[in-house]
């Protein structure tokens, strides 16, 4: 099986690949990959410096929404899996172009190009902030999208485009919708990442509002696994939610973030709530669970601790990026 993944130098992405490549590199069973990324100042090769001599893996630098390259990448494979986005809110609501040309017409570049070539399966990975925000219960796969921001609504329209095409052309295409990841290679401008490496370097950090904003939390292994599964044996034109099962508020979280730190509430800065800020997201991975067997494995303690960890030990990788990014 050749499978083209977008934003593979990404966190998630390089995560998937990582994980795709860790079997026998003399198998023929085993997946080839072929990732084409941008490069952007959230993608990082060093992401995938483990696998990089592999025989089975190729590096194409390049963007999405470059429809010649795009087509000369595509022939030949199976499987396209669509991680590529732009994905910081905060960024969305500063300026929402880059992320309508990535999200949306990167897109569509992509299933025009898979269409054309006869791709097997389409993956389109995507998010829980498609559904805006829900006070209690959780949504399953049918609920309405009402995204809040313009990332979350780059997203949403991302999602219908790929979905229409399998209405429309008969594509065989499956959505995933995630809740937040977390964990090694992330980018230190998301909450987690942001909070450790400030803290570790005797830093403030800066928390919304009063902190009540509810999150699941969801390791990127468990995300990873959940994709794999939904690649290889999920249903065509179906989507499908993959979570973590721990939902904690933000000043929770702080909490657990400053204790695994050293440092206190001194450490807090309490800042104006960010503009359409999602009260709480929850999603139902019933779906998931109940026609592919998805259970998360890696609990939020065991999680939380290893990626703290990781950041402490790994200065060598997120001080550059800090630096570059003025974070």
């Amino acid at each position: 099986m050749r499978i083209l993944i977008t934003g593979g130098a990404g966190f998630i992405g390089s995560e998937f690949v990582r994980n795709l490549l860790s079997g026998d590199a003399t198998s023929q069973d085993t997946p080839r990959v072929t990732i084409l990324d941008k490069l952007t100042y959230s993608g990082n090769v060093a992401n995938l410096a483990t696998v990089a001599a592999d025989p089975r893996y190729t590096f194409v630098e390049g963007d999405i929404c470059d429809a010649d390259l795009v087509d000369q990448l595509m022939p030949g494979h199976d499987v396209v899996v669509h991680f590529a986005a732009e994905s910081h809110v905060d960024r969305s609501i500063a300026g929402s172009g880059p992320f309508v040309v990535t999200n949306v017409l990167g897109t569509q570049v992509l299933l025009d190009a898979a269409r054309k070539h006869g791709v097997g399966r389409f993956v389109h990975v995507s998010t829980d902030e498609v559904y805006g925000s829900i006070e209690t219960g959780s949504w399953t796969e049918d609920w309405p999208l009402a995204p809040n921001s313009p990332y979350s609504a780059s997203k949403a329209a991302s999602d219908l485009l790929a979905l229409a095409y399998h209405r429309t052309h008969g594509m065989d295409v499956v959505v995933t919708r995630c809740s937040n990841n977390y964990g090694h290679f992330q980018f230190p401008e998301k909450m987690i990442p942001l909070f450790v490496t400030n803290l570790l370097d005797g830093k403030r950090v800066p928390l919304y509002g009063d902190g009540g904003n509810i999150r699941d939390w969801l390791h990127v292994s468990d995300h990873c696994r959940g994709i794999d599964l939904v690649m290889r044996s999920g249903r065509p034109g179906e989507v499908y939610h993959i979570g973590g099962g721990t939902e904690v508020t933000n000043k929770e979280l702080t909490a657990r973030l400053l204790a695994a730190c050293g440092a206190d509430w001194g450490s807090v800065d309490h800042v104006e709530d960010r503009k359409g800020h999602d009260r709480r997201y929850s999603l139902s991975i019933d779906k998931l669970r109940d026609e592919l067997g998805y259970t998360p494995r890696v609990s939020f303690e065991e999680g939380l601790e290893s990626t703290v960890v990781w950041y402490r030990e790994n200065r060598a990788w997120w001080e550059p990026l800090r630096q570059k990014a003025a974070l």
